[in-house]
């Protein structure tokens, strides 16, 4: 074998091999940017108001939390929204102020008292001759 052709030939795999890496990089890039876009979609934008009611997130470290125990806190009251995410909230019964990112809370929605309405009795039918 002529070691010129073989030099010709290994030159030649080496940019077939460095196509493919390129095409392999340019897909991946699409579907990172169609996932993040179809991602970014699916979240749902929390607003927050001045003076409405919301609850805290508590995440202390622990090593085995309680199966059943909410981690949803307190009663807290929205004092202050800033552009970049922040939100100042003042607690209902020590009335400390505590500035938290918004990730951190969700809307408290007080419970509806659901009033009994009358029901007829419904009794067993009576079969006629």
């Amino acid at each position: 074998m002529n070691m010129y052709e073989l030099g010709k030939k290994e030159k030649l795999d080496i940019q077939e091999l460095e196509e493919i890496h390129n095409e392999s990089y340019e897909i991946e890039v699409l579907y990172i940017e169609k996932t993040k876009a179809y991602h970014d979609k699916m979240i749902s934008r929390k607003v927050f108001v001045k003076r409405k009611k919301v609850l805290l997130y508590h995440s202390p470290f622990k090593l085995i939390p309680g199966k059943l125990r909410s981690r949803w806190v307190g009663k807290f009251f929205v004092t202050n929204v800033f552009e970049h995410g922040a939100i100042e909230i003042i607690s209902d019964k020590a009335r400390m102020i505590i500035k938290v990112n918004g990730h951190h809370l969700k809307p408290y929605y007080e419970i509806f008292e659901v009033n009994n309405e009358e029901m007829e009795a419904i009794t067993d039918p009576q079969y006629q001759d």
